[in-house]
């Protein structure tokens, strides 16, 4: 195995390679291989960049077509044939079933520049600076949403001052704490030095803070609260939504409309990068190139998208996802939890998080390094890292599901020593 290229070259900055310390070379569905021909179940899933799988056949065969007709790859935001095709079945197939009556907006092609013009836009639309985000959130590494964002070491990196931005505790946080009325103090006390903001941000999981599941009803009491005080609510879908948690949107469950809504990762299809902001018809006051990028127009992320939600419509994929995600919960709850009674489990759909926080926080490393000794890969996410993640492609069949969790018990059994 030859790394020494990227040990010497790459910068330091790297960091996945450094837990999965192969080359890999192939992958399809839910299984990548390496250099040696080592395969390994992938419960990572790009982050949630491949939740229809690996060279999904049937996405991956419309972007080879396309590329086969010497058709254009880049326009920027012109018109093209495929951005029209992608449009019209995200509004066709997804928005309007839904009862939404969104505005697609393309940014450049990534989450944290979806965030970018989110709260750009927010501030625009309330002529408002402040954003209220929750602790324990991830909205991104560039500047506007790493001021989002919570986590210190994320922070810590860019050396700079972040303002405009009030953190609120997560409900999970304080026991017996009502958050809502906090937030409602905030900005009718003349004397809390917090200026009322211009949106709310948040995730309905908190992915990277641990997989922190926050309830229907909180969602709804949230979206009350925006409305009530005239504050616009963003749902920050990069990595949770595209059917991850059980339905495209993962605030579906809770009954409720955003005002804007990021989508990057899995929007993409197989990866292409992609991302968009979804605003009502009302906001949409943007000016010509006030938020823009060279690539928003990638034309093989249209053809991967739209083969996308022709897929997931077709293949049923989002009740699969909620069949699947019970298969996992009933087999962490039967064969993992009883292992220590202080493992704690969080998550819906097919993302998963066994917390060993209460016992120690280092053995979540060592479980993922022995899991990736068993040929399955899984990341740790959560305060301290504390929190095994779990995230494998929607399209996983159930065998090779079993078997991954078979690997997972394996390994929590040994580090725990049982």
């Amino acid at each position: 195995m030859k790394t020494s290229t990227f040990e010497q070259y790459e910068s330091s900055v790297r960091s996945y390679c450094r837990h999965f310390p192969t080359i890999f070379t192939d992958a399809k569905g839910a299984v990548m291989k390496d250099e040696d021909g080592k395969e390994y179940i992938d419960f990572f899933c790009g982050a949630g960049a491949v939740n229809y799988g690996h060279n999904n056949s049937y996405i991956k065969n419309k972007v080879v077509d396309y590329l086969m007709t010497d058709g254009i790859i880049h326009a920027l935001d012109m018109y093209t044939v495929p951005k029209r095709e992608f449009i019209e079945t995200l509004e066709q197939k997804i928005i309007k079933p839904r009862g939404y009556d969104y505005k697609i907006m393309f940014t450049g092609p990534t989450g944290t520049n979806g965030i970018e013009a989110a709260i750009k836009l927010a501030r625009k639309e309330t002529k408002r600076r402040n954003i209220f985000a929750f602790m324990g959130c991830f909205h991104g590494m560039t500047h506007g949403a790493l001021s989002l964002t919570s986590e210190m070491y994320a922070r810590n990196a860019a050396n700079a001052t972040f303002t405009d931005v009030t953190h609120i505790p997560a409900p999970y946080m304080v026991e017996g704490m009502n958050v809502i009325d906090y937030m409602q103090m905030l900005i009718d006390d003349d004397h809390s030095a917090v200026e009322k903001p211009a949106a709310v941000i948040m995730e309905t999981v908190q992915a990277e803070g641990g997989i922190r599941v926050f309830s229907d009803e909180f969602l709804r009491d949230v979206r009350d609260f925006c409305t009530r005080n005239g504050i616009l609510m963003i749902i920050d879908d990069v990595q949770v939504g595209c059917c991850r948690t059980g339905s495209f949107f993962s605030f579906e469950r809770a009954g409720i409309k955003p005002d804007i809504v990021v989508m990057s990762k899995s929007i993409g299809g197989i990866g292409m990068p992609l991302a968009i902001v979804l605003h009502t018809a009302e906001l949409d006051h943007w000016k010509p190139g006030e938020h823009n990028g060279t690539f928003r127009g990638n034309q093989l992320s249209f053809i991967a998208g739209k083969a996308a939600i022709d897929y997931l419509t077709e293949n049923n994929v989002e009740a699969e996802t909620k069949r699947k995600g019970e298969l996992i919960r009933d087999f962490l709850e039967t064969q993992i939890l009883p292992l220590d009674s202080r493992l704690e489990l969080r998550g819906l759909g097919l993302i998963w998080g066994i917390d060993v926080g209460k016992i120690n926080p280092e053995l979540s490393e060592q479980i993922i390094e022995k899991s990736f000794e068993k040929n399955l890969i899984c990341e740790c996410a959560g305060r301290e890292g504390a929190v095994v993640k779990m995230m494998p492609p929607l399209v996983i069949e159930d065998e090779l599901l079993i078997e991954g969790l078979q690997r997972l018990k394996k390994s929590f059994e040994e580090v725990l020593g049982k």
